[in-house]
């Protein structure tokens, strides 16, 4: 069996990994080609360019790469009309992912997977009308997806989420980041500006700013900022002004499981953590580490996001419990003195998060089949024949 997947973010390449990883155990004998980070390039892919050429989000922040992006998507389009692959499996990143499946749907019948489905609970609902018109086969992260893809013409499963079959950092892995980083019996606070460069420049500043202000009245905590190896260097530039003696933890040089056993270590050691929007909240909903997400785009994004988004929330941890436990601070709320706010809130009652992300753990799929084995069992078994 020949599987062509496409990854475009560290988010997607944790998805990717976790699927392979899936189909190896169900398919031995399985042939990988494509786009991926890391965590797919262990599990055997050969990437046919770098990553992180498609991590950009935003509106406006696309349109510097715009005729980049349109070249790789041709490339990639026509690499998997040569390679003839039994299915090809796009992972988020629909931007991408979605032009590339017209092209190739446009050629050939070759089986489409797309893993993630879009937010069209939230946003955009006529995104899945579109969808189906290059995609068979859809893989939700979250339970309530599946009615959404299926009204619109699409096969779909939910697989749950890859975060809850990771493993819970040990107290020997926490002891042991805390002596590699001198921090002692400190109490940290974690810091996470974003994993694409955009974020991290328009995040870190203002992150910076309100941990100064935070820590003006917790000055023996500590800042830990867990980095992803692209914007590892950037991180390193942004945090040099911070407060709290910051320790960038930077997965270069380590490999996949070293660099994942400091990152659970570091999440878990933390009492509190800043962190963008994203699958990030999830992440730290695992360790169960108390939270407030900040976030910002463009302006223009900002404007247009404002009327088309339906919901009143944009963290996962919020959406899949069901409450408004994790505090935010969005668009024109991403101010210093905002975010220092909900810190000192979150830090004053730590447990009021808990059942929040137990209940969000739960949902996702923990204590069941791992969702990678789940999603790869779920592509076989709707494919035809």
């Amino acid at each position: 069996m020949r599987v062509f997947l496409l990854a475009g973010e560290p988010s997607g390449d944790r998805l990717g990994g976790a699927l392979m990883e899936g189909l190896k155990t169900l398919v031995p004998d399985v042939e990988f080609d494509g786009i991926g980070g890391p965590l797919m390039q262990a599990q055997g892919l050969v990437s046919r360019f770098p990553m992180a050429e498609l991590s950009v989000m935003g509106l406006v922040e696309v349109l510097p790469k715009y005729f980049h992006l349109k070249r790789r998507i041709a490339e990639t389009a026509q690499a998997v009309l040569e390679t003839k692959p039994d299915v090809m499996i796009t992972i988020d990143s629909p931007d991408f992912s979605l032009r590339v499946a017209k092209l190739v749907k446009a050629e050939s019948n070759i089986r489409t997977v797309h893993y993630v489905a879009p937010s069209v609970w939230a946003w955009r609902p006529g995104r899945a009308d579109k969808m189906a018109k290059v995609i068979d086969h859809v893989l939700a992260l979250l339970p309530f997806e599946p009615p959404y893809m299926e009204r619109a013409g699409m096969e779909c499963d939910f697989v749950g989420h890859p975060v809850v079959s990771e493993p819970v950092a040990t107290e020997a892995e926490i002891a042991g980041v805390r002596q590699a980083h001198g921090l002692g019996e400190a109490p940290v606070l974690l810091a996470l500006p974003g994993s694409r460069r955009g974020e991290v420049d328009r995040l870190a500043p203002v992150f910076g700013e309100a941990l100064r202000l935070h820590l003006a009245a917790h000055s023996d905590m500590r800042v830990v900022v867990p980095s992803v190896a692209h914007v590892a260097e950037q991180v390193l530039e942004h945090v040099r002004d911070w407060p709290g003696d910051p320790v960038v933890v930077d997965p270069r040089g380590m490999s996949a499981d070293e660099a994942a056993s400091h990152k659970r270590a570091a999440f878990a050691a933390a009492d509190l953590a800043l962190a963008a929007s994203g699958t990030v909240s999830l992440e730290l909903a695992a360790q169960a580490t108390p939270m407030v997400i900040a976030y910002k785009v463009s302006w223009l994004t900002q404007k247009i996001a404002e009327r088309m988004v339906k919901l009143d929330t944009v963290t996962l941890v919020n959406l899949v419990s069901d409450t408004r436990a994790v505090p935010e601070c969005l668009g024109p709320v991403c101010q210093p003195d905002r975010i220092a706010a909900r810190l000192a809130e979150v830090q004053a009652d730590p447990q009021a998060q808990a059942e929040a992300m137990r209940l969000t753990m739960e949902r996702l799929g923990r204590g069941g089949e791992a969702p990678g084995l789940r999603a790869a069992r779920a592509v076989l078994d709707r494919m035809p024949g």
